[in-house]
């Protein structure tokens, strides 16, 4: 049985409903195996800057803080669930200092690339993906552990802003579309391309399309199906060994919402897990 660390941190999302991630994280708790989960109880303050460009910095860092020591009891896969994206950094850096020859999939609307001069919200989630690759805030940041470029697949970003479409067309990383995921054995591909010998997962759930489910906290048109997501991740871990996912950005409007929502995130965490 997986294990599954349960993180409802808000603070790093731009998003207007952020604080409804608390109840997204719980509400995918609940659904979960009770003697499989370990919840950590974020502060509850939104944190300081501290003079950085990075917002409610000081409670990211405290919060980086209990994940990574509650990863430090697993050398199994285990799926961190959010709250926003920022809780898969710490998760990256711990199952790549177990596995340093893993590639990273980013299943996002977003490309999370910015660095704090870029940012135009100062959102630590806009920033997490480029804080794996060993860029940006160092108190965020990983260093041992970070993701080497060309073994990483951002794959559904289809909300760019200029500074990371420049950033990944630099990148030796590969992007594929949200079309390219109705290939199953396009995620696949590209991660046995890389050469990896394992492979990390993230998932913010905004990489769906909106008619899919309701409870985003990001929501972009045109994104992949549940099914398409779901084929290419089973493809995926048919091919290349899984060792450790996330699954991030549920924000329900109000339980009932939740409750309709449910059904398929459980389908995709089923998929990581």
């Amino acid at each position: 049985m997986a294990h599954f660390i349960v993180v409802p941190q808000w603070q790093g999302s731009p998003a207007a409903r952020a604080m409804l991630l608390v109840d997204g994280a719980d509400a995918i708790a609940g659904d979960l195996p009770r003697s499989a989960c370990e919840r950590i109880d974020i502060p509850l303050e939104a944190g300081e800057s501290l003079g950085t460009g990075v917002q409610r910095l000081s409670t990211l860092v405290r919060t980086r803080e209990m994940i990574a020591l509650a990863l430090e009891a697993h050398v199994d896969p285990v799926v961190v669930v959010g709250g926003d994206c920022g809780v898969a950094v710490p998760a990256i850096g711990h199952a790549a200092a177990l596995h340093p020859g893993m590639a990273v999939v980013w299943l996002d609307a977003h490309g999370d690339l910015h660095s704090a001069d870029s940012s135009p919200s100062g959102a630590f989630s806009g920033m997490a993906l480029r804080a794996a690759l060993g860029e940006g805030e160092p108190s965020l940041t990983l260093t041992a552990g970070a993701i080497e470029p060309d073994r990483l697949i951002v794959a559904g970003a289809r909300d760019l802003d200029d500074d990371e479409a420049e950033y990944l067309a630099a990148s030796p990383a590969v992007h594929l579309s949200a079309t390219d995921l109705s290939n199953p054995d396009a995620l696949a591909d590209a991660v046995a391309a890389t050469g990896a010998d394992a492979v990390y997962i993230h998932v913010d759930l905004d990489v769906l399309d909106p008619a899919t489910m309701t409870g985003l906290a990001l929501p972009v048109p045109f994104g992949v199906t549940a099914p398409d997501l779901v084929a290419a991740i089973g493809r995926l871990r048919a091919r290349v060994p899984l060792v450790g996912a996330s699954v991030s950005g549920f924000a329900p409007a109000t339980p009932t919402a939740a409750v309709e929502d449910l059904g398929t995130i459980l389908r995709v965490i089923g998929a990581v897990a």
